[in-house]
């Protein structure tokens, strides 16, 4: 990101969400945003994951300039580049775990045999090979977030984005959470950005940065 600004406007008052942002991120970067409520977190997270795009500035992925795209091309992009993790999970309540992997091999477009092999192949990395044709409501909190994990990361994103994912998790389904955030970003390389306003699961992550009335601090 170079420049990046992003502004609303809120009962007819314009609201700077975002003042200049620079940021580079390289391949295998395990980064921690942090900041306090109105900082403008959720504003960086909706640019970072191509469901926004920027007033001013730029923003490359992969070499590819989204500052200028579009919704079918956002989503495309999303669909290939981007793994979202999120703090509710964002499961499909009444459909398995291994159809709730499969649903981003839909969008892009994989036939029927091959994305069921690569969900079950997903899952099963997770540790959920015995739980595939389970419903969420029969998985525990921990597994869910497994499940939804496999989803992020069944497209083979080249980016994982994270927005306060340990927000409704016990302390212990937050430090195995956290373990595998870690695993995989020392194990495959993955990049991985985590929104977050915990101090303790920020901690975990290589590098950390503040997001504070918009702009970023070290």
């Amino acid at each position: 990101m170079s420049g990046v600004h992003k502004s609303y406007a809120l009962d007819g008052v314009k609201v700077h969400a975002l003042r200049g942002i620079d940021l580079s991120v390289p391949q295998g970067e395990y980064l921690a945003i942090m900041g306090p409520s109105g900082s403008g977190k959720s504003t960086l997270m909706n640019i970072l994951g191509c469901l926004d795009i920027p007033d001013e500035g730029s923003y490359l992925l992969n070499g590819e300039d989204v500052s200028h795209m579009q919704g079918d091309e956002l989503a495309r992009l999303r669909n290939r580049e981007i793994g979202f993790v999120f703090q509710n999970f964002n499961l499909l309540s009444r459909t398995t775990a291994i159809e709730n992997v499969e649903t981003p091999l839909i969008y892009a477009g994989i036939g029927k045999k091959a994305r069921r092999q690569k969900a079950q192949d997903m899952l099963q990395r997770m540790g959920l090979g015995d739980r595939i044709y389970h419903m969420p409501n029969q998985l525990s909190g921990g597994q869910q977030q497994r499940v939804a994990i496999a989803r992020a990361l069944v497209t083979r994103p080249s980016l994982l984005l994270a927005d306060e994912p340990t927000g409704n998790m016990d302390s212990v389904t937050s430090a195995e959470f956290l373990n595998l955030l870690e695993k995989l970003n020392i194990e495959d390389g993955l990049m991985i950005v985590l929104i977050t306003h915990e101090t303790e699961v920020a901690a975990r992550a290589r590098r950390r940065l503040t997001l504070r009335d918009g702009r970023l601090e070290t």
